[in-house]
């Protein structure tokens, strides 16, 4: 029996790399995507926060080939590089060594270079393409194309990867509902720049080359309910990205209603910041604060004949730097799924449901308590004991103890493991520094011996 034909709503990150693996395990593939090709009309930007790449998005990369030529247009990350006040900054590791690091990459360029593998592997792009409607009973698509003409499209299987405003989601759950609840987090981003060294008047030449600050980390200027990241990009920029609750007291967005008053603002918060964005008032009128929200779903599927992943499933917060890579995730999960069952086994999506579900509601906690983190904790006491003792568990009990950081980041584990555990960890280093004190006062042999008590060993991992 013949493959069907599967098409796909959505071209950006998650759907053109599904795509691209359907393509290449000998589906026939279409992509209706409502923009523009990026690849002709250019990316949008200034709505897109810069993006991490981790072992979860590089496996999917180097499913369908890609990872090599992703990581030549990448800038590791090492680290948290935690800018506080007056202090020099410092730099906390997200993993052991240069074999735990991160990759800040363009989304945009990122896209065009999985559009181009897609259509190389046979993929058939529709650009400028909006889906209006969906008949699921007569397998129907209502587009509108780039010219302004309704079309009707035929389907066997449709797969939304339309991101978190999915038209496919809207359809299905008018359909039949799939328990959608929006939790809205209060807080929005404003994405700004630092340009390369060169193009900096007045700024003392730098010791990093190109870029203004350590290129190799992820820096962070922590305020307690507010703060602000910077993400480098491979011809010396940084991407900057400013996080305020989106109404209320100051500071909010809605205190800072023109540059001039967002200038007053960085002053005071970000004063070392500021002198390097000379076009911090062309960027802070020119750019949106979307709001920053989670997407729940009971149900990702209408038996076997639609399914969503990605963001159209399940949108979370930035924060943990795990959207895309959770999303490319889904696209392999679907993609072996779909291959295994020659493309038309009853049950697939929901198989693909039951598998991803868990994990895209653990790492959507985790997204969230991470922002918490990121904010506030990377400058606590406590938050940094807790940080030296798990190092210090991990170096002698590396089989029992990982930090969720690194399980989540540097591993394939399931995201929902990641987090119970996370969690048990974290009570068993609470319990050892309420009775010790400090890290370094906790005996270290009497650590592990509780760890090795309360906790299996952690299950073998594969990288690569």
């Amino acid at each position: 029996m013949a493959s069907p034909t599967l098409t796909l709503a959505g071209g950006g990150l998650v759907g053109a790399q599904l795509a691209h693996l359907l393509a290449r395990a000998g589906f026939d593939v279409e992509v209706f995507e409502k923009r523009l090709d990026p690849r002709r009309a250019g990316y949008e930007a200034g709505r897109s926060i810069n993006l991490a790449l981790a072992e979860r998005g590089l496996h999917a990369l180097r499913a369908g080939g890609l990872a090599e030529q992703v990581l030549a247009r990448a800038v590791m990350m090492r680290g948290r590089m935690v800018h506080l006040g007056n202090d020099a900054p410092s730099l906390q590791r997200y993993g052991v060594d240069d074999s735990e690091v991160i990759w800040s990459v363009s989304r945009g360029a990122l896209n065009m270079l999985t559009l181009d593998a897609a259509e190389a592997s046979g993929v058939r792009f529709h650009f400028g393409h909006v889906i209006r409607d969906v008949d699921f009973d007569r397998q129907r698509l209502y587009l509108i194309d780039a010219s302004g003409a309704m079309r009707e499209h035929a389907f066997e299987r449709l797969i939304g990867a339309d991101g978190a405003g999915s038209a496919v989601r809207a359809a299905m759950n008018r359909r039949q509902p799939l328990g959608e609840r929006v939790e809205a987090l209060g807080h929005a981003y404003k994405e700004l720049e630092i340009p390369p060294v060169e193009a900096l008047p007045g700024v003392p030449a730098s010791t990093h080359g190109h870029f203004a600050l350590e290129p190799h980390a992820l820096h962070i200027w922590p305020r307690g309910g507010h703060m602000c990241i910077a993400l480098p990009n491979p011809e010396g920029s940084f991407t900057v990205t400013l996080f305020l609750p989106g109404v209320g007291p100051h500071p909010s967005f809605a205190t800072l209603p023109d540059a001039d008053s967002a200038e007053r603002f960085f002053r005071t918060e970000f004063p070392d910041l500021l002198p390097l964005m000379p076009r911090f008032a062309q960027d802070f009128t020119a750019h949106p604060a979307p709001n920053l929200y989670t997407l729940y779903l009971d149900r990702w599927h209408l038996g076997d004949r639609a399914v969503l992943l990605g963001d159209a499933a399940h949108a979370i917060v930035p924060f943990h730097g795990q959207g895309m890579n959770c999303g490319l995730e889904d696209a392999v999960e679907l993609a072996g799924l779909l291959a295994s069952s020659s493309g038309d086994g009853a049950g697939v999506f929901e198989t693909f449901q039951q598998r991803r579900k868990p994990n895209a509601d653990a790492i959507a906690a985790m997204a969230l308590e991470n922002y918490i983190e990121m904010r506030d904790s990377v400058a606590d006491p406590r938050y940094l004991a807790k940080r030296e003792l798990g190092a210090r568990l991990a170096e002698a009990a590396p089989e029992h103890f990982m930090a969720r950081y690194r399980m989540v980041t540097f591993t394939r584990l399931p995201y929902a493991y990641a987090y119970e555990r996370g969690k048990a960890q974290d009570a068993l280093l609470d319990r050892l520094l309420a009775e010790h004190g400090s890290a370094a006062a906790v005996p270290l042999e009497e650590a592990v011996g509780q760890l090795r008590a309360s906790l299996p060993p952690l299950p073998v991992i594969e990288r690569g």
